[in-house]
């Protein structure tokens, strides 16, 4: 009888995994081997399945990284843990950058439930690392290109911080300034102006919590979405503060908003440094606390890539051509 966990005997540059489970072994593999097939593409080696056996072969390195990586799949898909393509992708990049990478650690960290959907969990080390350090820090800056999850984990922790007495409010900002557009020009009152800019952050917030609670918090300003002019002179105690496109704020703006923080809060403050609208010739507030900031105790820097993408797999390569062309 085999054991619960796969064996490896390695000869040369082979490796042969024999796993004893049947109905995880057919999740491991993915329909039409679709799983084993991405591990196959994107180690560079080659996947022989036979029986609840897979051969892989490859250079010494290729082999290693690919054997770990689908030893680790399996016992993650044993739990019940579901990975699409794109998890695999950024596994078998967190395995090349370090091996010993413990991937349960990434994929299986629950960082909210929200009541009525699919456990929000990291996708892939920068995630992971990112997460970590709002748990760990007081002020996190989240940077990276669109659609790798900055704003949707920092509500997630939010929301959970929220929901655990650790906060009493939330306070969600971002300048009411994009594509050069100005607000005096958009028709309607100063709500109707600034609703716009700020409904990628009630999308997200609608997804940890019901619609009802979500409104009810915020008729009693307990949740609060405001454009960053509104944070000016106060102070916010025992909140959960998270700026967004934070590209799009200046110097004077972010030295403001970074100076609001109160007793028993946290700000994440998250941004795209490619994409500011702000006037030519003007210095993103971002990147200039970038630079001043990375050596304050108590502030952590994050940087997100490409590969941690989580929107359309088209997202990431449109952000990687517009990166090799200098834009």
């Amino acid at each position: 009888m085999l054991s619960s966990q796969p064996k490896t005997t390695q000869t040369g540059h082979s490796a042969k995994l024999v796993f004893d489970d049947v109905d995880t072994f057919g999740s491991l593999c993915g329909p039409c081997n679709a799983t084993l097939n991405r591990i196959e593409k994107d180690s560079n080696v080659s996947l022989h399945v036979r029986g609840l056996e897979v051969t892989v072969e490859g250079d010494v390195d290729t082999v290693a990284i690919a054997s770990r990586a689908i030893e680790q799949v399996y016992a993650l898909v044993r739990r019940g843990v579901v990975l699409t393509d794109d998890d695999i992708s950024r596994a078998i990049v967190a395995l090349k950058s370090d091996i010993n990478t413990d991937l349960g650690a990434v994929f299986s960290d629950v960082v909210m439930s929200p009541q009525n959907g699919v456990p929000i969990t990291a996708k892939g080390i920068a995630q992971k690392n990112y997460v970590n350090a709002v748990k760990n820090s007081d002020i996190v800056f989240a940077i990276g290109p669109a659609g790798t999850g900055k704003t949707y984990l920092a509500v997630a922790m939010a929301a959970k911080a929220f929901m655990d007495h650790q906060v009493k409010r939330i306070i969600l900002t971002r300048p009411a300034v994009e594509a050069g557009e100005r607000l005096g020009f958009l028709p309607g009152t100063m709500e109707d102006k600034v609703n716009p800019y700020l409904k990628p952050l009630y999308d997200a917030l609608h997804d940890m919590m019901d619609d009802e609670r979500v409104h009810r918090l915020v008729e009693k300003s307990i949740i609060e979405v405001a454009p960053l002019a509104f944070m000016r002179g106060r102070t916010l105690n025992d909140a959960f503060v998270i700026f967004d496109e934070a590209q799009n704020a200046t110097s004077e703006q972010m030295k403001m908003f970074l100076t609001r923080l109160g007793k028993n809060s946290k700000a994440v403050v998250n941004g795209d440094v490619t994409q500011t609208d702000l006037p030519t010739g003007v210095r993103s507030g971002l990147c200039e606390a970038q630079d001043i900031l990375k050596h304050v105790k108590g502030i952590s820097i994050c940087l997100l890539d490409s590969i941690d993408v989580v929107r359309h797999p088209l997202v990431r390569d449109i952000v990687d051509a517009y990166k090799k062309s200098g834009h």
